[in-house]
């Protein structure tokens, strides 16, 4: 008799992070702190040693790429809250 170690298979339960809504609601939450991450000075080119016009001009996928990781990570809750309105409104609208 041999034993399997592996689980059985658990059938796929579609859960909020699959729903096109909370896809965009956290790519707005990705984009909104990008736009802080920016106000706050991060990936501003420092005075001395900077890379100049380069290190300018891409900064900005920097701090998106930032914020996305951010958002994957948990973020500050305003998808959940953005998805929660999104899906009020739609039931409204039914």
């Amino acid at each position: 008799m041999q034993i399997s170690s592996t689980p059985p298979m658990q059938p796929f339960r579609k859960t909020a992070d699959d729903n096109p809504m909370m896809v965009q609601a956290k790519a707005l939450e990705a984009s909104f702190l990008s736009e802080m991450l920016g106000y706050a000075g991060v990936g501003k080119t420092p005075e001395s040693f900077g890379g100049g016009i380069g290190e300018d001009q891409f900064g900005s996928f920097l701090r998106d790429e930032q914020a996305r990781q951010m958002v994957e990570k948990g973020g500050i809750g305003l998808a959940e809250q953005l998805f929660h309105a999104m899906t009020k409104g739609q039931d409204h609208a039914a």
